[in-house]
């Protein structure tokens, strides 16, 4: 047992923890205005480099989609790195990369991101191929028919022909089913296939629109200088239609869904539980990080040392949480150890819960949790990337860019008896989808 003197001491430290972290942040400086035709921007100055990366945000996701026609917004995803009326096939990446810089992007349930990376001097290229891109873009057969063939190819190699590959597809078709979030930005191949190009180019004028995007630049430039470029590259383009935003209604879910798939691609059993949680932003959501964090982020969760270090019935104890616009997801993952079974794995993740909801969470637990919640706070304002597109996300999910600055103070606001109850209020609960993974041929 520790002195008293360094019992004190050690809980001094630990009190210190937070006004010590909120010294070292420095906010972020930005400015933000919008353009007539109503796209907004988003400005932040870094000298640190002589680099500057855009982010354009567009408020389409899988989300959007027709239910018979799924899988478009990740499909504009690589139609966008086509050509378009200005640049040559296959031109566009070329540009960027002979100036030094890289582009890339991807979509979501609710946005589609494209981002570039350039040299200082090369900034007027990125913003003129992405306005390019906004209104310009080459819709056409031999485009179309290329991007058709790339996405079923994506969609084999990363879905249908890896181990347990269906998981996100089949679980958020249970766990969401009746909303738009029931399908996945993958979308169904036949879909794509039957769509015509009118088709296409409806979505395209629909979503891919002035007044539909955010536009946020991060790093050395001068404002004044790129307020002019923004407004010579992006003012004259013409708003589209105000786009809908229908709101959606989340049917409860009652009772516990089972499927069993069959996966001879997988070499062991594996066991997916899925619950659902609350949208980013949400009051609990941060309480609901840090409990994932404990339950089952890395090799010091209580998860892993329960299933994987102790009792050694699994190879693999992991968590994907889902945080979205308007719902989200806690997805726990257990992989049976070679000749355990399947079944013992996941009673063993739901006692790691119980355990929880019955004793709470130690003071260790607790502060490393929020240790790691200030750790990415603060790794996603580093870096010309992260900070811009924390900057529109802010702004797309909420209409309030200042929360980049704000969210950190919700963390600290949690207490450690709030992981308990969100505990019981999110996982203590049979309301949940249950994916089980075999590795052999169903009969």
């Amino acid at each position: 047992m520790l002195p008293l003197r360094k019992l004190l001491l050690a809980s001094a430290i630990g009190l210190m923890v937070v006004p010590l972290a909120a010294q070292i942040y420095k906010p972020l400086s930005f400015s933000e205005y919008t353009l007539p035709n109503g796209l907004h921007v988003i400005l932040r100055q870094d000298h640190y480099a002589p680099v500057v990366t855009t982010v354009l945000w567009y408020r389409v996701g899988s989300r959007y989609e027709d239910p018979a026609r799924t899988g478009f917004a990740h499909f504009f995803e690589h139609l966008m790195f086509e050509g378009t009326d200005s640049i040559g096939r296959g031109e566009l990446s070329k540009l960027i990369q002979q100036a030094g810089g890289d582009l890339n992007a991807f979509t979501s349930f609710d946005q589609t991101v494209y981002h570039m990376r350039v040299p200082s001097n090369a900034l007027p290229l990125a913003l003129w191929i992405e306005s390019q891109r906004m209104r310009g873009l080459k819709i056409d057969t031999i485009g179309v028919e290329t991007q058709r063939g790339v996405v079923k190819e994506e969609r084999k190699m990363r879905y249908e022909n890896s181990p347990y590959g269906v998981w996100n597809i089949k679980m958020f078709a249970h766990l969401f089913a009746g909303t738009p979030y029931s399908w996945t930005p993958i979308g169904a191949s036949q879909h794509i296939d039957s769509a015509a190009i009118s088709e296409f180019k409806q979505f395209y004028n629909t979503y891919y629109v002035p007044n539909n995007a955010v536009l946020a630049i991060s790093g050395d430039f001068e404002e004044p200088e790129v307020r002019r470029m923004v407004d010579a590259y992006f003012g004259y383009l013409p708003p589209g239609p105000p786009v809908r935003r229908d709101s959606i209604i989340i049917p409860p879910l009652s009772g516990e869904i089972r499927d069993t798939i069959y996966d001879p691609k997988a070499q062991l059993p594996a066991v997916f539980v899925g619950y659902r949680t609350v949208p980013e932003g949400h009051p609990d959501s941060y309480a609901l990080q840090m409990l994932m964090d404990i339950l089952a982020n890395g090799e010091s969760s209580r998860m892993y040392r329960t299933l994987v270090d102790r009792a050694q019935v699994a190879v693999q104890s992991s968590v994907f949480p889902y945080e979205l616009e308007k719902v989200g997801a806690a997805i726990l993952v257990g992989i049976a150890a070679p000749g355990r079974s399947i079944d013992t794995v996941e009673k063993m993740m739901y006692a790691v819960i119980d355990s929880v909801i019955a004793h709470g969470v130690s003071e260790a637990e607790f502060i490393k949790a929020r240790n790691i919640a200030e750790a990415r706070f603060i790794e996603d304002k580093k870096g010309t990337y992260p900070t811009a597109l924390a900057l529109a996300r802010a702004y797309a999910y909420f209409e309030n860019t200042a929360l980049v600055n704000t969210e950190m103070q919700r963390f600290y606001s949690v207490r450690r008896e709030d992981l308990q109850r969100v505990a019981k209020k999110y996982f203590g609960t049979s309301n949940r989808v249950v994916l089980t993974f075999l590795p052999s041929e169903g009969k």
